[in-house]
This record gives structure tokens, C-alpha cells and sequence, in this order.
């Protein structure tokens, strides 16, 4: 007996308790970062999410795209203004943001599911105005931030056994207006106005490390306020962090910092003891899992 089989035998076994405890959950997951440059990264990812969908999950994807963004700015001619670090968002920006976000990595990510025999369907904050913004700062221009989230269009898609895939572009309270929204801000958005179980942030590092430099597998919200004011969490993951602490306030029951690097990140963080990354929430969960 080939022993491949029997370890693939018993990893299914070991999952059991995990599916179990997943059954019917709602999973939203921020996809970005390398993996979505990579066409062998996003067919995993793809497989991975279709996965979830097929052991009864319901996941929600939420992409960025600011690599492909900058690229097609730079062979549009079209130079960017930044202030204080963030690019000011014009009116030519805004265009070309939707464009590449709703347009060309939407549609990727789209067909690369249907690919792995799932059912997805790209839609953005836009769409049956899921994401109604107001600019985060004047000075940065169209970038904004969600003050009303009407999701019963993503329940309507996942009940269909559809996988919504949402670009993170929104629409804002005047007529005519679009937004540029940061993909983490939305996700975590969007995983609060669905009371979603898990929101899985796939990133580029580890997970949220300590003074010494190790990763911490669980935290609970006082513990990330105590890192970021002591300056243990800075840089990138600051945004990230507050990210999950708003989403556990509006009742998201777990934020997960997943290193997007590891190869099945989100079956793995799901379905095994092990998990692959930052776990962050309020309470101990009533059902867990054996062994985690």
C-alpha cells in the first residue's frame, strides 16, 4: 500500500472534528500579496477555496491588486501623488483602480476557481451597494471608507452555492462617485456585516511576531493593543491588526493573520491542529475543536 494514500487517509481522518465544527460557516478571505502574480499560487488558492465550498463551507473572497495597479498607472503615464506615504487617489487614479480591480484580477481570480470546478462570481462593492464609502481623508482623494455595508447580496450568491469574489471598489454617498477602498479594510468590512465566523487576512510575512521575532499562534485583542503600544507591532501589520480588532467588534467570532506563502495556507489553518499563522480573538470559542 502506497504510503501516500494511507497518510492522505488519515489526514481526512484527523480533519473530521474541523469539518464538523466548519459546517455552514462563513469564511470570508482576503486574497493578495505574491500569490496573485503567481499562476500556479492562484490555482491552489483557487483549489483550496473550492474545497471549503465542497465540505459545506461558505467562503467569501476579497482581493486587493495594488501591484497591477501600480504597473498599469506607470504605462498609462499617469504619476502618482502620495502624502505622507499613501497615493492620493485622483479621478484619472479611481478609473484606472476599477478598472484593474473589477476588470483584469476580479476576473482572474473568477476563472480560476471555475477552473477547479467551483461556481464564483465577481462582483464589487459597487454591486447592489454592497459598500457605500465617505473619503478616509480629503487629502488622499477617492480612498475610502465603509459607513454603510448592505450585504444581503453575498448571502444571496452563497445560498445559490455561488463563491461571491468581491473587488474592493465602492460606490460613495453622492451619485456617481467611486471609491477605492484598501482590500483588508473591506474584508474586514465585509466579514463584520456577515457575522462571519472566520476572516482569514492571507498575507506576505509569518503571522504577528514578538519582541524576540517568533510568531504568536493566539491572541486575544488586549494582547495586540499591548504590542502596538509598546511598538512590537509596527509598519504594515499595524493596519492589518486594527483591521481584525474592528471586525471582532462587529462580531466577527475569529481573525486569522495566515502567512499566504505556505502552500495551502487555508486548508491548512482550517482543517489541522497546526495552523499557519496569527489566531486573534475575544473569547475561547464554546465548541472547539480536539486538540486545538
Amino acid at each position: 500500500m502506497n504510503r501516500d494514500w494511507i497518510a492522505t487517509a488519515r489526514t481526512l481522518s484527523e480533519a473530521l472534528p474541523y469539518l464538523q465544527r466548519y459546517s455552514g460557516a462563513v469564511v470570508v478571505v482576503k486574497f493578495g500579496g505574491n500569490a496573485m502574480g503567481d499562476d500556479d499560487a492562484m490555482a491552489e488558492f483557487a483549489r483550496d477555496i473550492v474545497l471549503m465550498r465542497q465540505v459545506g463551507m461558505n467562503p467569501v473572497v476579497v482581493h486587493g491588486g495594488g501591484p497591477m495597479i501600480n504597473e498599469m498607472l506607470s504605462k498609462l503615464g499617469i504619476e502618482s501623488k502620495f502624502v505622507r506615504g499613501k497615493r492620493v487617489t485622483d479621478k484619472a487614479t479611481v478609473e484606472v483602480v476599477e478598472m484593474i480591480l473589477s476588470g483584469l484580477v476580479n476576473k482572474r481570480i473568477v476563472q480560476a476557481i471555475n477552473d477547479q470546478g467551483g461556481r464564483a462570481v465577481g462582483i464589487s462593492g459597487k454591486d447592489d451597494d454592497l459598500m457605500v464609502c465617505e473619503a478616509d481623508d480629503p487629502e488622499l482623494g477617492f480612498v475610502g471608507r465603509p459607513v454603510e455595508m448592505n450585504v444581503q447580496v453575498i448571502r444571496d450568491l452563497y445560498n445559490a452555492g455561488i463563491i461571491p469574489v468581491i473587488a474592493p471598489v465602492a460606490t460613495g454617498m453622492a451619485d456617481n462617485e467611486t471609491f477605492n477602498v484598501n482590500g483588508d479594510t473591506a474584508a474586514g468590512a465585509i466579514a463584520g456585516a456577515l457575522q462571519a465566523d472566520r476572516l482569514l487576512l492571507l498575507t506576505d510575512v509569518a503571522g504577528v511576531k514578538n519582541a524576540q521575532g517568533e510568531v504568536i499562534t493566539e491572541m486575544t485583542p488586549e494582547d495586540i493593543e499591548a504590542l502596538i503600544a509598546d511598538g512590537t507591532i509596527a509598519g504594515g501589520m499595524i493596519p492589518k491588526t486594527e483591521t481584525a480588532l474592528k471586525a471582532l467588534s462587529e462580531g466577527v467570532r475569529a481573525v486569522v493573520i495566515v502567512d499566504g506563502r505556505v502552500q495551502n495556507a487555508c486548508l491548512l489553518e482550517l482543517f489541522t491542529e497546526h495552523g499557519a499563522g496569527s489566531l486573534i480573538r475575544s473569547t475561547t470559542p464554546r465548541v472547539t475543536p480536539r486538540g486545538r
